[in-house]
């Protein structure tokens, strides 16, 4: 029989329910939070407020958190620990990426911009209500880690970054603009690769990339070997004046496509196939004769292609100068080109983003899980390889 006072305290928390307006749904959201609050404690090994000499970790705050259940839709106070972090075991934390996607349905509804596109996506997301309060609160989370990344310090050497640009149509008022948005990736001295900047560009000019560039900088940028980009004018020219003695990789991706864009149809499979194994000799030295042979055979025949592939030829083969880094990682933007799909194909069923924050919060979030993903993954070089091409750089500068 249980005691008296556990009844009489029972009876009490009983009729406290009752007099709410959904009685079921309060006493699973107090079930809820006392397991939260029981789990927590329990990892933290302490309970909170009490000074214990061996807990594993403290209490930092909580975080309101929406849970959606079949008695209807919950708000939960969940604890905030320091270290390690905390998801009460009954929910299914749902990826950065996935919260910026539910986000933008969700200011689309808010601005009048709904489409039955946008509608059935927010039905398939599970989505029944939305109020600007809820896109408030969705807001300010997301907002803090996406500045936070952005803003973050960075290490003073990366010898490898990677440049390029997305597109994607962004609501401004009654107009639907292309927008560019630039994402920088860095290989940082560990071999690993990180996501430096995605910043968004009304328009692609020397002066709007040497302003990403000192951002960089001023974030704690400061040496760059090989930067690996487009052939874009303007970048080119902020590259050179604003990464002085770095060296400056045109994507063969890129230059191949530029080459080709001026070969007959008819002779495009055969020119092609030629043409890619110039990137693939052993050194620069057998590149460069490879390619002098391959101009000198479709002069006649492809005048304006081998123009353009002699007058570029020189920056699509910087790669060989770092023989130490694989070459099939740092001679095109394929790496990024890689990230940009996904990113597309999550972008893709919006359609047109209702803003541009919304737009570099949907990018900026999915980047963060990237790059944490790198982090606690494989490096992408390995460390040995770097160190002993900065030997050589070193013994050549001297």
């Amino acid at each position: 029989m249980a005691p008296l006072k556990a009844t009489a305290d029972f009876e009490k928390l009983l009729s406290r329910f009752i007099a709410e307006q959904d009685p079921l749904l309060e006493m699973l959201k107090w079930m809820t939070e006392q397991l939260m609050r029981i789990e927590a404690e329990n990892k933290a090994g302490a309970v909170k407020g009490k000074h214990v000499a061996n807990r594993t970790t403290h209490f930092s705050g909580s975080r309101v958190r929406r849970f959606d259940t079949r008695l209807g839709t919950m708000y939960l106070v969940v604890p905030k620990l320091r270290k390690g972090g905390y998801i009460p075991f009954f929910v299914t934390e749902k990826k950065r990426s996935e919260q910026a996607l539910l986000q933008v349905v969700q200011e689309a509804f808010i601005n009048g911009v709904s489409t039955r596109k946008i509608d059935r996506l927010a039905k398939e997301l599970g989505i029944e209500s939305i109020s600007a309060s809820q896109v408030s609160e969705i807001n300010k989370g997301l907002d803090e880690q996406v500045q936070q990344f952005r803003n973050r310090e960075l290490d003073s050497e990366y010898p490898v970054i990677w440049i390029d640009a997305l597109y994607e149509k962004i609501r401004h008022g009654q107009r639907v603009q292309n927008e560019a948005v630039m994402v920088v990736c860095g290989l940082n001295s560990a071999g690993e690769r990180e996501i430096l900047a995605i910043e968004p560009m009304e328009t692609e000019s020397e002066e709007t990339y040497a302003d990403l560039f000192q951002r960089l900088k001023q974030r704690g940028l400061k040496h760059v070997w090989l930067v690996v980009s487009d052939a874009h004018q303007g970048l080119k020219n902020a590259i050179r004046s604003e990464f002085v003695g770095a060296c400056w990789q045109r994507c063969k991706v890129h230059f191949m496509r530029n080459v080709l864009a001026k070969v007959r149809s008819k002779h495009k499979e055969q020119f092609a196939e030629r043409l890619k194994h110039i990137w693939l000799q052993p050194d620069q030295a057998t590149a460069r004769k490879y390619a002098k042979q391959l101009m000198d055979d479709w002069e006649d025949s492809c005048s304006d292609a081998i123009e353009i592939l002699d007058s570029g030829l020189d920056d699509s083969l910087q790669f060989y100068a770092f023989a130490k880094i694989d070459a099939r990682k740092i001679s095109s933007t394929n790496m990024l080109e890689r990230l940009n799909k996904e990113i597309r194909r999550r972008s893709k069923v919006v359609g047109v983003f209702p803003s541009r924050e919304s737009y570099i919060r949907m990018v900026t979030c999915y980047l963060i899980e990237y790059t944490e993903d790198w982090t606690t993954g494989r490096s992408y070089i390995k460390k040995e390889s770097l160190d002993e091409q900065k030997e050589f750089i070193l013994r050549t500068v001297a």
